[in-house]
């Protein structure tokens, strides 16, 4: 019925269209001016109008078909009819009238009326036959693209590269910097896409799905794509949510699709980013309207199950969350090789930025081993930003070159938000906030191991109205128990200094003591370092919905719940009583930091350094 409707609609549009024209053309001739003069004008006799002209009354005579229309010396016209077979003048001869007289007035000959007659008798019988033949085209038209859309619509939508007519900028896995053991892991396929028989001799079977896993930015996409480019085949790209639709049967038909298109073009790669889309665990909806997304994924398991052993069709699958994914997906003959990609080190990171920076004017002194010492925890597509900011900043500026302060500006921005040198803050309130953030950098420098203070500022980015810039020093794979009280330590520093130097405390603590908090839970909850014992309590499952996570289970008693929030408050008492400790006996160094804050309002590392050096 639904694709019936469009059609019945466009029969009436176009039904309706015809009629209007026809109405149109009864309008136009049935008031078509055969007279060239808008005023109405008195009927006389043939044989009148010549006594009229041999009495030299009338001064020009206009002739239109049949009619004649006479202009008299005094200004009124009248009209006469002759025959139509015969011309004005073997009529008026042949009534005996003067020809001196005839000759002395001035005759007007239109054929107007002839035309128009010819054009209505084309119109009337052409035109019907052209209107209804093109009424009958466009309905059948209408009718196959109806058919046509409705088989294009189960079609997969997935863009493919590496194929004749499918022109894309190729890229190898020299263009991925880093991900060195992941690559290594897709040698295998590359070699396989490129030489089968070697393995299939053997009685290898190469993996039919491999799971690219990592957090995002970090590179599956264009590892994949390298992939694609190592081998030099057809590379079929494909988000998860292409294939669900509102109607039942589409994403599973869509499956089907790909699947067909990428054996006709084998070898090939098949690459579902954001695999988790559809292939989420199974179980009973709770509010339902997920009917779809199985019978997609359901498809997706018989398809993967269907490729014979000489098929040379790889699957390849992006994810974030792979913990979320159906069990059926991840058991051996399916996605049975599961790939890591981790945030790239600080070399890798060096890699990446020269990678990017490759087309972008810097100048010679540009130190970007120092931009990857600055970005921990970056991924690679944050680093492009990094870059693509710089060069936006030196734009801005019309520099030639971008240099280190446009990274370090870049940098700042992409972590922090932009300036706000608009917001003012009252004399006080800078006070507050310079004392907060001298906390905060005092107690930074007393816990070297956490990381470097790089720079402190109370210049507004973001939602916040200063900063304390503390980068760690090298990656780190692990944190101890002491690591974490100093990083409590150096949350609640800026809350310390506030109730030391006002004896009073302000709200621009909140963000820090929710941090100290949750880093103080996870101690407890999660990583087993507090008294409560090597135990971990509570039960994480991924069940979200409404924006509220419900994915804690409680697995412990309301005794041990009180525990908890004790052994909570202890900790953080006990990095509280560091904190306090550090500023009051370094107070004159706090009050230096706060009042160079207050004169310069950003003070970089090294400016600290000689602060801190000065008695």
């Amino acid at each position: 019925m639904n694709k019936i409707q469009p059609v019945y609609k466009n029969f009436i549009k176009n039904l309706l269209f015809i009629i209007l024209i026809f109405f149109a053309i009864s309008l136009l001739f049935g008031k078509v001016p055969f007279t060239s003069s808008d005023q109405e004008s008195k009927e006389i006799p043939l044989n009148q109008l010549v006594a009229d002209i041999n009495a030299g009354k009338i001064s020009s005579l206009d002739i239109n078909g049949t009619e004649i229309q006479a202009k008299y010396a005094d200004g009124i016209i009248l009209t006469a009819n002759k025959e139509s077979d015969v011309s004005i003048f073997e009529s008026l001869t042949a009534l005996s009238v003067d020809k001196e007289k005839l000759e002395e007035i001035n005759i007007n000959i239109k054929n107007s009326g002839d035309n128009w007659m010819l054009i209505a008798t084309i119109l009337i019988g052409v035109l019907p036959v052209l209107l209804f033949g093109w009424f009958f085209w466009n309905i059948s038209k209408q009718a196959k693209q109806g058919a046509m859309g409705a088989n294009e619509f189960t079609k997969a939508r997935a863009r493919l590269f590496g194929a004749e007519g499918h022109s894309q900028e190729k890229i190898t896995f020299k263009d991925v910097a880093g991900l060195k053991e992941a690559k290594e892991e897709l040698i295998e396929i590359v070699d396989f896409l490129k030489e089968p028989q070697k393995y299939l001799k053997m009685g290898a079977k190469i993996p039919k799905g491999v799971l690219l896993v990592g957090p995002a930015g970090v590179g599956k996409t264009m590892l994949a794509r390298a992939t694609a480019g190592e081998s030099n085949v057809p590379f079929f790209h494909i988000s998860g949510s292409e294939f669900v639709e509102l109607f039942v049967g589409v994403g599973a038909a869509r499956v089907r699709s790909l699947f067909q298109e990428a054996k006709k073009k084998q070898p090939s790669i098949i690459f579902v980013d954001e695999l988790d889309a559809i292939g989420k665990s199974r179980g009973p909806a709770i509010i339902g309207g997920h009917e779809e997304r199985e019978q997609t994924l359901n498809q997706l398991l018989v398809e993967m199950d269907g490729f014979e052993p000489k098929d040379k069709v790889i699957v390849l699958a992006a994810c974030n969350r792979p913990d979320v994914l159906d069990p059926a997906l991840l058991r051996a003959g399916r996605f049975d090789r599961k790939i890591m990609l981790e945030l790239p080190d600080i070399n890798e990171r060096k890699e990446i930025l020269e990678n990017h920076a490759q087309n972008k004017p810097l100048i010679k002194e540009i130190d970007l081993r120092e931009v990857a010492e600055r970005t921990p925890g970056f991924s690679g597509a944050d680093l492009a930003n990094l870059m693509n900011e710089a060069a936006i900043l030196a734009a801005r500026f019309d520099k030639k070159e971008i240099d280190q302060n446009d990274i370090t500006s870049a940098f700042e921005k992409v972590l922090l938000g932009p300036e706000k040198k608009s917001k003012v803050l009252s004399k006080k309130e800078k006070e507050i906030c310079a004392y907060h953030e001298a906390g905060h950098t005092l107690v930074a420098l007393n816990f070297p191991e956490t990381g470097s203070v790089r720079k402190v500022s109370i210049i507004a980015r973001g939602l916040t109205a200063g900063f304390t810039l503390k980068l760690p020093s090298e990656d780190k794979n692990f944190k101890t128990k002491s690591e974490f009280i100093e990083e409590i330590a150096i949350l609640l520093g800026g809350y310390c200094a506030e109730k030391i130097i006002f004896n009073d405390v302000t709200t621009g603590a909140s963000n820090d003591l929710e941090r100290a908090s949750e880093i103080a839970r996870k101690l407890i909850k999660e990583y087993g370092m507090s008294e409560l014992g090597p135990v971990v309590f509570g039960k994480k499952e991924e069940l979200t919905y409404f924006g509220r996570d419900f994915g804690e289970e409680k697995n412990y008693s309301e005794r041990i719940a009180q525990d908890i929030d004790a052994e909570l408050g202890k900790i953080i008492a006990q990095a509280q009583s560091m904190t306090t400790e550090i500023l009051k006996k370094k107070s004159a160094t706090l009050k230096k930091i706060a009042k160079a804050l207050i004169e310069k309002e950003t003070l970089e590392k090294e400016e600290l350094e000689k602060l801190i050096k000065e008695k």
